[in-house]
């Protein structure tokens, strides 16, 4: 596809810069003169050229859980999303704990993922948090090592698996979550879950295991990064531990930063781990998010079936979507808000992950229409999945092309018939 953007914004370098842009055959071009006979003109005031997302939590489900998500299915929803770059995570069948069961996963990405797919390795045998998983052999091949999905409960395991990564140069993801404290919860322990009579999950659940892993990595010097903050407590655990030179990174993602408990329906795509929690949490996160504490956004795009999670807020598996609905809710519900500027959400959401994880290979670019008003339609998804808490919500920014590694792994339909494709 050959299209000549008039007046378009570009982000480059940190900053947005207004241009005339050609894109032929998936490169970008500055052309000093009028568009090329071959190329169509399209109107570029509303459109923005972004560097391709990165998300480093992602559940691909394969393999072992195909009727959930594949690689296929959960690659093409991320490049319709704007992404260029994934790390699926390690709860699969087999779990990726050596290098022969990493391979099973490595070769179906090999064949089928769109966009560049650099997996997690397990920290553990079989994410049971006996036995320190083969992170050696694994250690070339995958993004970081992560036992997501369960928490790992001991101290002593933890420090172990620490002192080998960082013997590795990798990072150690932690879930972080203390079985002890759960209680059979599944939403937030707070106000909603006492109106409605349901189990809670306390907020200790996840800040004692962050206060425990931050010592843990400030005593050996170990990489570490906590996936899906949801807690205040969370956040300023995080910040001293930066204060006092732990070398310590974190993510949150679009449902903590946009809805709380209080906003809670008794349907299935509002239950995720952890849970939307209280909206002083949310508040806590989003402070967070302005001075730096945290440190990028992530989706956890975690799909199920639709069947499992028509089960309701009690009954159905924790778990949502997000791949293809994340920047345009962050982009309404943050940036059109004025509560973060566009530049520090393209960082959250590419230059962040990609500089923390390696992910440094050309990351592409991603067209969006900031002026596209929509509404969030499941039905329209490419995942598997459909179970988003953003359903029917009204948005504006719309991805038109994902460009990666010089090929379009994404056109919208409306961008193709405007180019007359």
């Amino acid at each position: 596809m050959n299209i000549y953007l008039k007046n378009t914004r570009i982000y480059q370098q940190g900053s947005f810069s207004r241009r005339d842009i050609l894109i032929r055959d998936g490169e970008l071009f500055f052309p000093a003169g009028p568009a090329p006979e071959s190329a169509t003109a399209v109107d570029g005031r509303f459109i923005c050229i972004l560097p391709g997302l990165a998300d480093v939590h992602v559940h691909l489900r394969e393999p072992g859980f195909s009727y959930k998500e594949t690689i296929r299915t959960g690659t093409m929803a991320a490049a319709r999303g704007g992404y260029t770059a994934v790390c699926p995570m390690p709860n699969l069948n087999p779990v990726p704990d050596s290098l022969e069961t990493l391979e099973q996963e490595l070769s179906i990405i090999r064949r089928d993922a769109v966009i560049p797919t650099v997996p997690y390795g397990a920290i553990t045998k079989g994410e049971a948090g006996q036995e320190l998983a083969d992170m050696e052999a694994m250690a070339p091949y995958v993004a970081a090592f992560s036992d997501d999905g369960k928490g790992v409960q001991s101290p002593a395991m933890m420090e172990k698996a620490m002192e080998k990564a960082k013997t590795l140069g990798k990072i150690i993801a932690a879930h972080c979550e203390d079985n002890s404290l759960l209680n059979g919860g599944y939403i937030h322990d707070g106000a909603y879950a006492a109106a409605h009579g349901h189990r809670g999950i306390c907020s200790e659940s996840e800040y004692g295991p962050i206060r425990r892993d931050a010592a843990l990595a400030k005593k050996t010097g170990c990489a570490y990064h906590v996936c899906h903050v949801s807690t205040k407590e969370s956040v300023e655990i995080i910040r001293h531990a930066k204060s006092q030179g732990v070398n310590i990174t974190c993510e949150t993602a679009p449902h903590y930063l946009l809805l709380d408990d209080s906003m809670l329906q008794e349907e299935g795509r509002f239950k995720m781990n952890p849970p939307l929690r209280s909206p002083e949490d949310r508040q806590a996160l989003l402070a967070g998010l302005l001075d730096g504490t945290i440190d990028m956004i992530a989706t956890d795009h975690a799909p199920h079936s639709r069947e499992e999670k028509s089960l309701g807020l009690k009954d159905s598996p924790m778990g949502v979507v997000g791949l293809e609905c994340a920047f345009p809710v962050l982009y309404t519900g943050l940036v059109e808000t004025g509560i973060l500027p566009l530049e520090k959400l393209v960082a959250l959401m590419s230059d962040a992950p990609r500089a923390r994880f390696g992910l440094t290979s050309d990351p592409g670019f991603a067209l969006f229409d900031l002026a596209h008003t929509w509404r969030i339609d499941p039905e329209e998804f490419a995942s598997l999945g459909r179970a988003t808490p953003f359903e029917g919500v009204p948005v504006r920014g719309r991805c038109l092309m994902t460009v990666c590694q010089g090929r379009e792994v994404y056109i919208d339909p409306m961008l193709a018939k405007e180019a007359g494709q």
